[in-house]
């Protein structure tokens, strides 16, 4: 019996051993690939590099203005991070508060918006705000950052719900039995107990907004060099015939090890936070 739980024992760690040379693999090639030439990608893209020259991330920085186009992100992804989780939480806790069947049928509408397809929306989007309002040829920023709260509040107005839901309402008529007002009901006793669903939409919209694609390109494509994003920035690297790959590939790792960082630090927040908040 001993001798067949072993057995189970060592196949199942074999078997997570490949699955996680699988997952680092393509990691690993780009890792190797970005200290070489374009020939000696070409040439063998399994190869160790010759040398561990840093000189591709010094020409890549430059070319594509990181650092212009990292506070670009930077602001873009704090600034609707904050609102989305601010007025999500006060919106998940009027409807917790006050359950009306008013309430009830915002919250639903709301919730429903989530299973709309962004691409059935994204050229009707782009039609009202840049022909008809003119925002983003106005102000693209700022443009992106509202279309990033309209899609990111649902989700985060529905962890907020379940997890309200299970605040006992005595806390609240606590305080206010001893004077507070309605704001410092929610800034002083709500939104302390709502911590962990807090860092866990944090880490989750932050890992959406700061590797967005789509949305960014919409909306930036044509608003110049100094109002692009990264992943947008990145792509000045790739043609439609060619490819530079020695810039590309040191580019590509500059712009996934801030986002990799954060969320190595931050993942066991995750699915703690995501459970309190959508079981509860």
């Amino acid at each position: 019996m001993k001798h067949q739980n072993l057995i189970a024992s060592c196949a199942k760690y074999l078997v997570l051993f490949a699955a996680m040379l699988g997952f680092l693999f393509p990691f690993a090639l780009i890792i190797m690939n970005a200290f070489k030439s374009n020939a000696e990608i070409i040439d063998s893209p399994l190869a160790l590099p010759t040398a561990f020259d840093l000189t591709n991330f010094g020409i890549a920085m430059k070319a594509m203005n990181y650092f212009e186009c990292f506070i670009n992100s930077l602001g873009i992804t704090i600034i609707s991070l904050i609102i989305i989780m601010l007025f999500s939480a006060m919106s998940a806790h009027f409807f917790v508060r006050n359950d009306t069947k008013a309430s009830q049928f915002w919250f639903f509408l709301m919730v429903a918006s989530m299973i709309i397809p962004f691409q059935s929306i994204m050229i009707p989007l782009v039609s009202v705000y840049g022909q008809q309002l003119g925002w983003i040829q106005a102000n693209p920023r700022l443009t992106l950052i509202v279309m990033y709260i309209g899609f990111g509040t649902p989700l985060a107005v529905f962890i907020y719900h379940g997890f309200i839901k299970s605040v006992p309402k005595e806390l609240e008529e606590a305080a206010s039995i001893d004077g507070c007002n309605r704001w410092q009901i929610f800034f002083r006793i709500v939104m302390p107990i709502l911590v962990p669903t807090s860092v866990t939409l944090g880490i989750l919209n932050v890992l959406w907004i700061w590797n967005d694609f789509l949305l960014p390109v919409l909306i930036l494509q044509n608003a110049g060099p100094k109002n692009l994003t990264l992943p947008i920035a990145i792509q000045m690297f790739k043609g439609t015939y060619t490819s530079d790959y020695e810039k590309f590939l040191p580019a590509f790792i500059m712009v996934i090890l801030p986002i990799l960082v954060v969320y190595l630090f931050a993942q066991k927040f995750i699915i703690q936070g995501v459970t309190q908040g959508a079981i509860k």
